[in-house]
């Protein structure tokens, strides 16, 4: 029984009953989800901004910071897993996003980041089935192996499920 903690830019998958992935405080970040009821393997990261572009060494250092390159190395570690290596079968879910410093909603950080990941998303045939994400308050997430339930909580509100 164990906890896998993901910082900004981390990703991570497990399926060994008992273990929770978990990240906390996602502002504009999101994190994308990834359970597979085959493998009964889940797995997320917490990716900070949509594109790569911007700076190829640290998304080759860290690949989960950015949209473009976390979604397929969050395949490819699921397929460690026994996963499809192009997601099917795997249930996909989002959230974070939220607009938490930019009260202008002038860079709208959180709403790129879900687009871009949506998009790399579409190109592999897949979809979020769930999503919250948005709004002015950050979220910490936590996925439990065992019952492959998403439990979200923030500062101020009653856990909820995704």
């Amino acid at each position: 029984m164990g906890q896998i903690v993901l910082g900004v830019g981390d990703y991570g998958a497990s399926n060994t009953p008992g273990d929770d992935v978990k990240t906390f405080a996602l502002g504009s970040c999101v994190s994308v989800i990834f359970l597979d009821p085959k493998t009964r393997t889940v797995g997320m990261a917490h990716v900070a901004l949509p594109d790569s572009s911007i700076n190829k060494a640290k998304a080759t250092e860290k690949p989960g910071y950015f949209a473009d390159t976390a979604v397929p190395a969050l395949l490819a570690l699921m397929t460690k897993f026994g996963c499809h290596p192009r997601g099917k079968g795997i249930v996909v879910k989002l959230c974070g996003g939220a607009n938490v410093m930019d009260t202008n909603d002038t860079f709208q950080i959180g709403k790129r980041n879900a687009l871009a990941i949506k998009k790399i998303l579409w190109s592999y045939g897949m979809g979020a089935v769930s999503e919250d994400l948005g709004k002015n308050y950050s979220r910490t997430v936590s996925i439990s192996v065992s019952a492959g339930q998403i439990t979200l909580s923030s500062p101020g509100k009653p856990n909820w499920q995704l």
